[in-house]
């Protein structure tokens, strides 16, 4: 469905603008804090997690590996302003889902998908593992599967018109997932097999963040600021 047959209010269009924003900065904190690694940095090999270890040591008995951060609290800023960013633009665009049951569960589920960020750079991997790994969980589980029940959103909604697209990268996602935490590596590293499986939706809401910004703009000065959008009537 084209774009230009939605408006969208100027707080759905602060809403993705925080998405752009999140991701973005999630990809320079990334390659910042990868810089100030003494010792070789693979995103093949290496969790995104490593980026944030509090300590320099050898790590993780299943794929053993020297990690040293000297920047691991900018890495763990980076994760919990990711999550709150993610948060916000889905509060913000939330009328882009449409309505319906479906609709209301995906998005309850992307916001805890969203708390896992916050969570996992609150609570780094070697300072408790077990809190980690459950916002690990809370990322590509149960947010990777918020994604996919928005490609059955209405496709009145500007998403569901999408619907090829969210389903597209959700598939991706939710088989990446699966794969990451079944220790399958399929020639890409686990490091590489977590991006997929946790940066997915990064891809999505970049995505959907344009087709926000390419929509018409409402025709009154109320529905700048009401969170519209929908359909066009022209």
């Amino acid at each position: 469905m084209p774009h230009s047959a939605f408006r969208t209010s100027r707080t759905t269009r602060i809403g993705a603008a925080a998405w752009i924003v999140a991701v973005v900065q999630f990809l320079v904190v990334q390659l910042v804090v990868e810089a100030g690694w003494r010792t070789p940095y693979s995103w093949a090999e290496n969790n995104i997690s490593d980026l944030g270890n509090v300590s320099c040591r050898m790590w993780d008995d299943s794929r053993p590996r020297y990690v040293c951060s000297p920047l691991h609290d900018v890495m763990n800023a980076g994760f919990a302003v990711h999550g709150v960013l993610l948060f916000v633009g889905m509060l913000l665009a939330g009328a882009c889902w449409g309505r319906g049951g479906i609709s209301a569960t995906s998005r309850i589920l992307l916001a805890i998908g969203a708390g896992g960020w916050v969570l996992v750079g609150l609570v780094p991997a070697d300072v408790d593992e077990n809190l980690h790994v459950g916002g690990a969980l809370l990322i590509m589980g149960l947010g990777n599967l918020g994604l996919l029940l928005t490609g059955f959103s209405s496709r009145s909604s500007l998403f569901g018109g999408l619907r090829s697209v969210t389903l597209s990268i959700a598939v991706v996602a939710v088989l990446a997932a699966g794969m990451f935490f079944g220790q399958h590596d399929p020639g890409i590293g686990m490091g590489g097999l977590e991006r997929i499986a946790a940066c997915a939706l990064d891809a999505w809401t970049l995505v959907m963040a344009l087709a926000i910004l390419r929509a018409r703009r409402p025709d009154t000065a109320r529905e700048m600021t009401s969170g519209m959008c929908e359909k066009a009537l022209s």
